[in-house]
């Protein structure tokens, strides 16, 4: 510190007495020295101070020295040491870390790097400064002019890959750099071609075309392969920066003949055991398989990939791969990844899984590897990315292998005790029914893969397991399956067994014939299909038992009488209902490791409990989940028309008697539209009678109210008296025959709504009856399945005294419907 402050005072002289200048101004009077001073001296000096401010004081260097930095790289690029205090304190400036002596500043923005980042490449013309600077072949000017790049693009990686596409030369100039005989320069233009390439598909096919590869692998070789240092490391690196998700790159890697030159990699001497392998010799070897897995990847075409499977065939790579799995004293992580990455150079390529399944173990006796490697997953000492690992290799063996799936089901069954004759299909056998979770697992799951291509091999492996014994038990391993379903208590067991069985009884009716005839199995999985678990894993289970209830439902060639297609779809509707089955269903697909496992083949969890989806069983329920619930509609309308013809004369019955009703009631509205008529008409009558009594009786009081007697003539009536008592006698007449019409009427309207009350009571009396009926036949369906678990326990209460057990109890049960 004293020799920085002894450098200041040379540089701007000492301050007056008394007078102690801030950092402010201390910074502010250096970037003014730097910027206008006409010596070369007293700016190169100036810039010196500022690099030695700029570690402790960068957001004050930054500040007021960026612009005059900038323009001291347009300007005094002839001074090589003047450029290299400016690199310096610009890449001090941005860099992305923290430096020790910020430490004690809180008030420093975390991202100040990245803001004054922002702030020099505002102006592209910046970059093309430092691109330029590049030409330089001095050591000091070259090494910061590349420093500063790395941190540039650390801080803002995209906007300089853009800056730099549109710069000529800018990434030519970069690569010839590889080429500089200083490995400090060469190894920091590596880290920078790592960062440049990270993402930017146009970038990468600039920088392979460059000859990227040739001056790879030529450090590579130089630096002693996967005995080399981190140089090697960094260079694989940038290989998989430039081949990944690339396929143009990765033909011109494929076609430049460089996956031979893969091959030296991978040769581990004899003695590597006693030597032992070192952390880096261990990264190294790594990032040369993730290099391999990049070329094979199921994200790439299928004919990149083949083609790059072939070559790796042909010129010993496969072959390398395998000595490593076989070889003894190899780390875990290495033996893993090679695991890994044998699998996928053997998935869907005939000749490459006949090349693995043909490799013999270094054991005693002589073993297949893939024995050996299966009896490693069903193992519970290995570590668990192992086991995954073998798990993912098997399922590529398998993977468009129907030889391989047919081999695999002819060893099912055990030939003999000696453990030196286990077959594939005896260890998957014993991982299934073992102890331990993960086990049933891998082992379910790797059964589930012999049963992906071929409807046949699902059939053929349940003949196969139907005529003949599985060890002691007579039952066959699809009972086995189901009945373990039901008793284990670990919801990763009964995952694995749920996507095994629907694996096997997709579009495989005798699969779906053998399951429904195991009891208890429907029961099983209605129950648990309508279970209230709001769990994430429990809404999982649930809707797996649903999936696989809907393909004993789609697949079912209606041979078991007792649980037709109509029957358990009538089981679903009452148990369960459309909606909350459809909701369940739908559960699969939302849960956050389905989606994961849908990404990519290969299982990759962090940890045992999130071992529940695989990768084969999200393609079949994708494949199957919109075809189950067509098919579950289509089957919801047949059942509507068959409860039609099984309650027609019920139906019948409503229908005519709703018939009735209408009738009756359209006549009843009829009449008393007419006694409506007839009442009006009635006492228009009435008031006109009314209104002749007042006149007479007027006429009545006027005729004595006279004062003159008036002489009757008996002969000569008053005509208009006369008048008005015919009129009288004619309207009574009416009124009679009025009341009369009424009461009739009336009688009729009484009769009517009796009939209308009895057609009513009858109708009441058919639903009823109906309701009565449906609720019946519920209470058999439910006593049915009760039946079935009572049944099941029963049976496995014997099973654990030794009493022998039939196979195959008579269907006694009662047909649902």
């Amino acid at each position: 510190m004293n020799f920085l402050k002894s450098g200041i005072k040379t540089v701007l002289g000492a301050p007056e007495p008394g007078q102690q200048p801030s950092v402010a101004e201390t910074v502010e009077r250096l970037v003014e020295r730097a910027s206008n001073s006409t010596l070369l001296e007293d700016r190169r000096d100036a810039c010196r101070a500022l690099k030695a401010l700029s570690r402790k004081y960068r957001l004050e260097v930054g500040a007021q020295g960026l612009d005059t930095l900038r323009q001291i790289l347009e300007l005094d690029r002839a001074d090589n040491e003047t450029i290299n205090y400016a690199l310096d304190t610009l890449n001090n400036v941005v860099s992305p870390s923290q430096f020790e002596d910020e430490e004690d500043k809180p008030h420093i923005p975390m991202n100040i790097g990245d803001q004054f980042t922002e702030m020099f490449i505002k102006d592209p013309h910046n970059i093309q400064l430092i691109l330029d600077l590049l030409d330089e072949y001095d050591f000091r000017v070259r090494l910061s002019a590349v420093q500063f790049l790395i941190s540039l693009l650390t801080n803002r990686t995209k906007d300089i890959q853009e800056i730099i596409l549109d710069k000529p030369m800018g990434v030519s100039k970069m690569m010839d750099l590889l080429g500089d005989t200083r490995e400090v320069i060469r190894n920091e233009t590596l880290l920078l071609l790592i960062k440049l390439t990270k993402g930017n598909a146009n970038i990468q096919k600039i920088v392979a075309f460059e000859n990227a590869f040739d001056r790879l692998f030529e450090i590579v070789s130089s630096e002693g392969y996967s005995d080399g240092g981190i140089i090697v490391e960094d260079c694989l690196l940038l290989m998989l920066n430039l081949l990944k998700n690339n396929s143009s790159n990765i033909n011109f890697f494929k076609e430049g003949s460089y996956i031979q030159k893969m091959l030296p990699m991978f040769n581990i001497p004899e003695e590597s055991e006693e030597i032992g392998w070192s952390p880096q010799k261990v990264s190294n070897l790594h990032c040369m398989l993730q290099l391999v897995r990049t070329l094979v990847s199921p994200s790439n075409s299928a004919q990149i990939i083949s083609n790059c499977q072939k070559i790796m065939k042909n010129v010993g790579l496969l072959d390398a791969m395998c000595n490593i799995l076989m070889a003894s004293g190899v780390p875990a992580d290495i033996l893993t990844e090679t695991i890994n990455s044998v699998g996928e150079v053997v998935r869907g390529e005939g000749s490459n899984q006949e090349f693995i399944g043909n490799v013999i173990a270094p054991s005693y006796p002589p073993r297949p590897a893939i024995i050996v490697l299966l009896m490693s997953m069903v193992n519970e000492k290995q570590p668990f990315p192992l086991r995954c690992a073998v798990l993912y290799c098997f399922q590529c063996y398998l993977s468009h292998n129907e030889m391989s799936q047919a081999n695999l089901v002819q060893t099912l069954l055990p030939s003999s005790s000696d453990v030196s004759s286990l077959t594939s299909g005896q260890i998957l056998c014993g991982g299934l029914f073992s102890t331990d979770v993960l086990s049933n697992w891998f082992s379910a799951v790797a059964l589930m893969h012999a049963l992906v291509d071929n409807t046949t091999q699902k059939e053929q492996l349940l003949r196969v397991l139907l005529a003949t014994n599985i060890g002691s038990d007579p039952v066959s391993l699809l009972h086995q399956c189901t009945l373990l379903l039901q008793q284990t208590t670990k919801l990763q067991s009964k995952v694995a067994l749920l996507m095994l069985l629907s694996q096997w009884m997709s579009h495989c009716p005798a699969a779906v014939s053998a399951f429904l005839q195991v009891p208890g199995g429907v029961g099983y999985l209605v129950n648990q299909t309508s279970s209230n678990e709001h769990d994430d894993n429990e809404c999982l289970l649930q809707g797996l038992s649903a999936f696989l209830l809907a393909i004993c439902i789609n697949f079912n060639d209606d041979s078991v009488a007792s649980y037709t297609r109509d029957s358990l779809k009538q089981l679903l509707l009452k148990r369960v209902g459309m909606e909350l089955f459809c909701a369940k269903l739908g559960e699969v697909s939302r849960h956050e490791l389905y989606n994961k496992a849908a990404k990519h083949p290969q299982l990759r969890v962090a940890s045992p409990k999130e071992v529940l989806i695989d990768y084969e069983f999200c393609r079949l329920f994708k494949s199957l989940e919109s075809v189950l619930g067509h098919s579950l509609a289509e089957r919801r309308a047949n059942g509507a028309e068959a409860d039609e013809a099984e309650l027609e004369q019920y139906k019948a019955l409503i229908r005519q008697q709703d018939a009735r009703l209408h009738e009756l009631v359209h006549q009843l509205d009829a009449l008393a539209g007419q006694a409506r008529e007839l009442q009006s008409t009635l006492n228009d009558s009435l008031a006109a009678n009314s209104l002749l009594k007042d006149e007479n009786t007027l006429l009545k009081a006027q005729v004595s109210a006279n004062s003159i007697p008036i002489q009757p003539k008996p002969t000569q009536p008053d005509p208009k008296l006369v008048q008005y008592e015919e009129r009288m006698l004619q309207l009574n007449g009416e009124v009679f025959r009025l009341n009369e019409e009424v009461t009739r009427l009336n009688g009729e309207v009484d009769r009517l709504n009796g009939e209308l009350k009895t057609a009513k009571d009858a109708e009441k009396n058919s639903a009823e009856e109906l309701e009565k009926l449906k609720k019946d036949q519920d209470d058999l369906l439910y006593l049915l399945a009760n039946y079935d678990s009572k049944t099941n326990e029963y049976k496995m209460r014997l099973l654990q005294l030794g009493e022998p057990v039939e196979d195959d109890e008579p269907a006694e049960e009662d047909n649902p419907t």
